[in-house]
Parts: C-alpha cells; structure tokens; sequence
C-alpha cells in the first residue's frame, strides 16, 4: 500500500461501495478546488432540466465564447485559453451546437468552453440543486470557468471527496434522473478519453465512469468502478500536491492516482 501520508501536500480519498459507508477514507471532508470535477454536477444538472421539460438538450444554442458572471453586476467574460483540449467545439465558434453534444465534450475531452456554455444554458441554481439531492455539505458550483469576477467575489467552486463520493452514488443509483437519462450520463462518464490517472490503475477494458480535472498543483479523479466478479464500487481522490502539473501529461500525481486505484481493485486500499 502507498504510504500516502509522505506525499506532499494534502490527499483526499473515498473508497466505498456504490450505496454505503465508506470502506477507507481518507481527509475526505476536506475542501479542495474543483478543477474540472465541477462539470460533473453541471451533466447532472442539464439531464434533469431536459427530463423536467426545462431545457432541450437537442435543440441547438450559439457557441460563443462570452459568459454573463455569476458576480452581481459584472461584465461579461471570456475564456483565454484558446483551443485547450477539445478543438472541436472552438471549431465552432459563431455558429450552433446541441446541449447535450456540449455537455458530452465538456466531460469526455473535458471541455471548458463547452462547460461554461451547458453552465450558462442550466444555471447556478441548478446545479446547486444537484448537490443538495446529492446530500453534499462543502461542494459548491458557484461560477464558470475564468469567471474571474466571481471569484474576487468569494463565489469559487469547491469539492470534498466525501461530497464527490456521494453525488456518484446518487447518480449510480438512479436517485438523481430516470432510467434513460441516468444510463446516458454514466456512458458519457465511462466514454472519458483522459485516463492516465485512476482509469490507468486499473485492469485494461474496465469500465469506470468517471471524470478528472487538473491545473497546475491540483488532481482529482471520482468515478464508478464496474466489476465483472463484484458489486462496482466508488473511488474518489483529490490531490492539492507540488506532484502535479498543468500540463496534459502524465506526471506523477497521475502515477499516484493510479496506485491507489490499483489498491482499491485489488483490496489493499483499506483502514489501517
């Protein structure tokens, strides 16, 4: 088992069955940035204000890169990142693209630009909802991406690895979305093309349903662990550590993550 408590910086795990008290646990009410896990609730939220007649995920809405802020009485922004990871939706700009196709970008090639644009289309309030139902404590979508405005304002987004575990559990489990829409959103998580953290600590074909994030001394991973031999099972980890980087290759907070997803298929992620 690693010996997480020599890694620098803090490390946040949950690891537990899909409905249950967790079998180890790690710091895991501990506050961290989001990163991209903040686009996980945002999924959630599109799904359920699509099945509540709210929004239509098939109709087509403008692809622009300026977002209203979450902070009363900002300007407007806009992102600076340029293309990032996902040319595909920046292909776009100026012309129309479905929520629901944003909404799969955003978490597969984990797109920001197709984050902020689902964002704009469901609301904070949303969201919020999302992480209610989801029983979280700490976690909190306050704003988009680079909505710089917003978090001069105090207005940030923030994860706990117990919050992540239990918003996993209640999508997993169907409490948050019907049948069809709850399937929908697990097969975007399971389509994650990012997978040199914890999808690379596991067993090759494995389904995870999963989404990571990072920026530059930030990693996290949350996802639904489908075995073949067992019940699936929820792994949650957060790093806020000097390991990791900003860039799109692996580092070593991603060979961390990996061994401690190793641990848990294995069983020696346990209390000690």
């Amino acid at each position: 088992m690693i010996d997480l408590d020599a890694v620098p910086g803090r490390v946040s795990v949950w690891y537990g069955p899909l409905d249950g008290p967790p079998w180890y646990g790690r710091l895991a009410d501990e506050p961290h940035y989001a990163a991209s896990l903040m686009k996980v609730p945002i999924l959630v939220a599109a799904h359920r204000a699509h099945e509540a007649g709210e929004l239509d995920l098939d109709a087509p809405v403008p692809v622009q890169n300026r977002f209203a802020s979450s902070a009363p009485g900002a300007p407007d922004f806009a992102l600076s990142s340029g293309p990032e990871n996902d040319a595909s939706v920046w292909r776009l700009l100026g012309g129309t693209a479905t929520p629901r196709w944003l909404a799969q970008r955003m978490i597969v090639a984990s797109s920001n630009l197709a984050a902020n644009l689902v964002f704009g289309q469901v609301g904070a309030h949303r969201v919020a909802e999302v992480w209610r139902l989801s029983g979280a404590v700490r976690s909190v979508t306050a704003r988009g991406i680079e909505d710089r405005a917003a978090r001069e304002a105090g207005l940030d987004n923030i994860v706990t690895a117990a919050d992540l575990a239990g918003l996993l559990a209640a999508l997993g489990t169907g409490r948050l979305a019907g049948a069809t829409a709850t399937g929908q959103m697990l097969d975007t998580l399971a389509a994650q093309e990012w997978r040199d953290d914890l999808a690379a600590g596991l067993p090759a074909g494995t389904r995870v349903a999963y989404k990571n994030g990072w920026v530059s001394g930030v990693r996290h991973a949350a996802g639904i662990v489908y075995r073949v031999d067992a019940d699936p099972y929820i792994l949650v980890v957060c790093l806020a550590t000097p390991l990791a980087s900003d860039t799109d290759e692996p580092d070593e907070a991603c060979r961390l993550m990996a061994g401690i997803a190793a641990a848990s298929w294995s069983g020696e992620l346990s209390e000690r």
